[in-house]
């Protein structure tokens, strides 16, 4: 199977910022849900989504290892 390379350019680094940005509000949204929300059933399957959406987010966060964790926390707003 071919891998391809990850684009790391400065464009990219601003497209993967922004795609950043909107699975942190996603999380939110859903942690908001969790907190709403009655059945077990839900709730698990919520924070399994979130799971899988940070691990997302690590993995952009690896592509440009140039910015600390803070930065795109800080980015996120």
């Amino acid at each position: 199977m071919d891998v391809k390379d990850e684009d790391k350019s400065e464009e990219s680094k601003q497209n993967h910022i922004i795609y950043y940005k909107s699975l942190t509000k996603i999380i939110k949204n859903m942690e908001n849900e969790i907190e709403d929300e009655g059945e077990p059933a839900v709730k698990e399957h919520l924070k399994s989504r979130i799971d899988a959406i940070e691990k997302d987010r690590q993995r952009i966060r690896d592509l440009f290892p140039d910015m600390k964790r803070e930065e795109w926390d800080d980015n996120a707003d």
